[in-house]
């Protein structure tokens, strides 16, 4: 696998080639994009992300999402949709199919896809935090960004005695070892946003600063409109000590290796991401009036075909709000006002 070696790369590498095994061993956050966004990387494969896992974009699911963004479209009084990190356009798809009165965009690392709706506009991204330069100046927009920040790759650290140590990974194993120290500005985010003074040695920290930068990149592409991140997330009060980076493959949770065959994700401390809102998936959904209960059951006497409609609908509103389950990412909503 190609890489550029950072200087704590090449330090590692050259101990690896005095020692009695050449291994070269890479920061986390390095291997990771590599293995994501690199010339062989997973999301450039052709099955793309839903040939390995569904998310709430795919088949009914992405369905009544799409219903519940185009409602925050009307609420939000834009008509512009930008999808960022949108897979294959699954979401867009169900999007034009719902609302072909809005303008909408998609934007990922691969070309346009083929079976794209023909009213859907697409850019191509470089990959991670990188946006497409065109990707600028929007107005009358509302920007999603569907599980993009999870797989913006991030400093993977550990408590060591002392100090927070960078965590090294061997990109064709998953074999780890304690690095060098944290930057400054990713120990000021740590004392701000995930303080370690109470951890004890071996708890991981997934240093959500990289995220952050590119949430600040993607909200000074926008001069008026809604911008959306949703993803699974933690808060202060509530921080993984072992942290959450996970590996998936073909439907399956696998051992987390950064060599191009698994996707690779870590939750989002969403609340260090500027926002005016942050809520549940659940409760975004409630307040969108997407109800998860039964239709009225005369309906079924009424309109049989709109009550098996209307009960579909309230069977997939349901597995979105699921407390323990979809319904537990968070919608980060921020507003850019022009001046």
């Amino acid at each position: 696998m190609a890489a550029v070696l950072s200087p704590i790369s090449r330090v590692v590498a050259t101990i690896g080639r005095l020692g009695t095994v050449r291994v070269m061993m890479l920061p986390w956050r390095e291997a990771w994009h590599e293995a994501l966004y690199g010339p062989r990387g997973f999301y450039r494969g052709t099955t793309g992300p839903a040939g390995h896992f569904t998310t709430s974009t795919h088949g009914p699911l992405g369905q009544v999402l799409a219903e519940a963004l185009g409602r925050l479209a009307d609420r939000e009084d834009v008509h512009h949709v930008v999808d960022v990190g949108c897979g294959r356009g699954e979401l867009l798809t169900h999007l034009a199919a719902r609302r072909p009165d809005l303008r909408l965009t998609g934007a990922d690392v691969v070309d346009r896809p083929a079976d794209l709706p023909d009213a859907v506009a697409w850019l191509r991204c470089p990959g991670g935090a990188a946006l497409p330069d065109e990707l600028t100046e929007l107005d009358d927009v509302l920007v999603v960004a569907h599980e993009w920040l999870d797989v913006v790759p991030c400093t993977v650290a550990e408590v060591a005695p002392g100090r927070l140590a960078v965590v090294l990974v061997d990109p064709t194993s998953g074999e780890e070892l304690p690095g060098p120290d944290l930057t400054a500005d990713e120990l000021a985010w740590c004392a701000r946003w995930w303080p370690v003074d109470d951890l004890p040695a071996g708890s991981r920290v997934e240093v959500g600063l990289s995220r952050d930068l590119a949430w600040h990149d993607l909200l000074a592409r926008v001069r008026q409109g809604t911008v959306l991140a949703v993803d699974y997330g933690h808060t202060r009060g509530n921080r993984p000590r072992g942290g959450t980076l996970t590996a998936y493959r073909s439907g399956a949770v696998v051992l987390p290796v950064p060599d191009g065959s698994c996707d690779l994700t870590a939750h989002v401390a969403v609340d260090s991401l500027e926002h005016d809102e942050v809520a549940t998936q659940r409760e975004a959904l409630h307040a969108l009036g997407l109800a998860d209960g039964r239709p009225p059951h005369d309906l079924g006497h009424r309109d049989p075909a709109a009550y098996l409609a209307a009960l579909a609908t309230a069977s997939t509103v349901t597995a979105l709000t699921a407390p323990d389950g979809l319904g537990g990412f968070r919608w980060v909503l921020r507003r850019v006002v022009g001046a």
